[in-house]
């Protein structure tokens, strides 16, 4: 899977959770949740009151906690689904900020901005580490990824067309840049005996090779 892939299967899997989050904040069983808590809290204390004991409870167990605010509003959940445990923080005015999940597949971290929109995403999954970060339109600019073979970093202009690339083979460090169409124009590389210049014409055609 190349890191393009890798990072719109980040992104689809925010945009899966972040339906998922409208349902539950429609769901009328959040505050059964938050009183079974209270109570459970309140039962304990009491116990350890009469025993003269001074701390709370060790261990507390649960497949969903809802923190609210002083308003009222929900700010972050906390449960453990089919797919994973994931934890969910808002803003103020109840919009999905960030979001940590652990999946089959592996971790994934998401950040937004104050529009819901996907500014940052990390994942590690078989093949490695992957680290996408978008414009304010949601749009990917920068990608880097760590596979077994190289770490390859990608800049992509404001059309998601990839503009450069800078990797490490097993040779030796390669940087390419291309033009809006998608095509290469110039190319650098070092190898042990020593450093490759080309150029390339709109069509990809070898205007310039050295040495």
């Amino acid at each position: 899977m190349n890191t393009e892939n890798r990072l719109e299967k980040l992104e689809r899997e925010l945009l899966a959770e972040k339906r998922r989050n409208r349902w539950l904040l429609a769901v009328l069983g959040l505050g059964v949740v938050g009183v079974a808590l209270a109570w459970v809290w309140a039962t304990t204390t009491a116990t350890a009151q009469a025993q003269g004991a001074n701390t709370g409870p060790k261990v507390i167990r649960a497949t969903q906690f809802i923190l609210e605010d002083e308003n009222g509003k929900t700010r972050a959940w906390l449960e453990v689904g089919k797919d994973g445990p994931s934890l969910e923080l808002a803003d103020e005015n109840g919009k999905l900020r960030a979001m940590l999940t652990v999946s089959k597949d592996g971790p994934r971290l998401f950040l937004a901005d104050e529009n819901e929109k996907l500014r940052a995403a990390l994942g590690v999954d078989k093949d490695g580490p992957a680290l996408r970060l978008a414009d304010e339109n949601g749009k990917t600019r920068v990608g880097l990824d760590v596979n077994k073979d190289r770490p390859a970093l990608r800049l992509l202009d404001e059309n998601g067309t990839t503009r450069a690339t800078l990797s490490a083979l097993r040779s030796g460090p390669m940087l390419g840049l291309s033009d809006e169409n998608d095509k290469p124009r110039a190319g650098l590389v070092v190898v042990k005996d020593g450093p490759r210049l080309t150029l390339f014409d709109e069509n990809g055609k070898t205007i310039f090779s050295q040495p």
